[in-house]
């Protein structure tokens, strides 16, 4: 058995950082959105994703990969948004076996109306700490770091 490699001071420093600041960053949006539009940064996210894809939907399967969690919490998650009218679910025509999440007009009303508060948050707790010449160095590692995770899940990456 090889013994592990911990990782020194600034290893750490670093690991720490990415953590506790990913973390902080998630509840602190997770926090206004709440307090302002009266949903979770995690149904904002799936409004996000639907409100971007073609005709405002996607296969219940591909909103499971692209928010990274299992098809059982993407269901729960949508039964969420289904009871308050922002979403509604479809069965594919040629495959009965598919069905697909589509954001509603209440839905894309509700994330329109969430947005400005939520980009001034982006900006308020994270961009502001960025300086604008560490934005593409920093978009680089994390898209890195997301192919990697795509890739750990068996997934394509984009």
């Amino acid at each position: 058995m090889t013994a592990p490699q911990w990782l020194d001071d600034d290893e750490m420093r670093l690991w720490r950082a990415f953590v506790e600041a990913s973390v902080g960053m998630i509840q602190l949006l997770d926090s206004g959105l709440k307090s302002r539009a009266g949903f979770t940064f995690d149904d904002y996210e799936m409004l996000v994703f639907l409100s971007e894809a073609e005709n405002r939907r996607l296969r219940m399967s591909d909103l499971s990969s692209r928010l990274l969690h299992s098809q059982s919490r993407v269901t729960q998650r949508i039964d969420r948004l289904v009871y308050r009218g922002w979403v509604e679910r479809q069965k594919c025509v040629e495959d009965r076996r598919v069905t697909y999440a589509v954001l509603t007009e209440a839905g894309f009303k509700a994330i329109e109306g969430a947005a400005p508060d939520h980009v001034r948050d982006v900006r308020d707790h994270l961009l502001d700490f960025v300086r604008p010449e560490d934005i593409p160095v920093l978009t680089e590692v994390y898209e890195r770091l997301l192919n990697h995770v795509r890739e750990q899940r068996g997934e394509c990456s984009e």
